[in-house]
């Protein structure tokens, strides 16, 4: 299986194209969110560190998620069945370092206006129990029943405390002082970048994805 990494602003819907793609595909998907939320759950020490950087909309610092994500991709099933990589990297100094961890096989770009990341972002709601992501001004990704996972009855639907305006804005903005630097690296040394259109249906990009990852 290839190794990829999903690159796009905050709520281009890196995480919604990655449970389509386990849909058709055992390739592992590594989500730094994932992985900080579980730290803070478990009250770690590199749980609390990172949650006053993620409450307040910054990033965590490289050091510590590039020591995380290494560690993931160590593991037994990465090994197996390849990974794709949701949230890392996101500046060039993280590109570095994961090109000394592993090698990829190509970056998907989700590229998609300012205007339709913030309505995403606004809408966005998920399931605490199976991690299924839901937005209510998409009609392809509204829950069946208003407020309720359609796979875990009766289990209400959360929306993320940093999901709001102010933080967007905050993201948005580090996203372009850094988002340049990241692509032209994968662009210019390896030609690894793959732009798709994340304003198209779910199942167009679909298909367009299992083209470019060739599954």
């Amino acid at each position: 299986m290839p190794n990829f990494v999903l690159f796009g602003a905050p709520g281009a819907g890196k995480g919604t194209l990655a449970g389509k793609i386990k849909s058709f595909s055992p390739v592992v998907h590594i989500s730094t969110g994932d992985l900080f939320r579980a730290n803070i759950k478990g009250d770690t020490p590199i749980g609390k560190e990172a949650k006053s950087f993620i409450d307040s909309g910054r990033l965590v610092p490289d050091s510590v998620v590039i020591d995380m994500v290494k560690d993931r991709i160590a593991q037994d099933d990465v090994k197996q069945n390849g990974f794709m990589l949701d949230g890392f990297p996101r500046t060039l100094d993280q590109s570095k370092a994961l090109s000394n961890i592993a090698s990829l096989d190509v970056v998907v770009v989700i590229d998609i206006p300012k205007e339709d990341l913030k309505n995403r972002i606004l809408g966005r709601y998920s399931c605490p129990k199976c991690g299924k992501i839901y937005n209510i001004y998409n009609d392809e990704l509204k829950p069946k029943i208003e407020g309720k996972c359609d796979t875990c009855t009766n289990t209400e639907l959360t929306h993320r405390s940093d999901d709001n305006e102010e933080t967007f804005e905050k993201r948005w903005n580090t996203y372009l002082s850094q988002s340049e630097e990241v692509i032209n690296y994968y662009s210019e040394t390896a030609g690894l970048v793959q732009k798709i259109d994340g304003r198209k249906t779910m199942s167009y990009t679909e298909q367009e994805l299992k083209q470019i990852l060739r599954i």
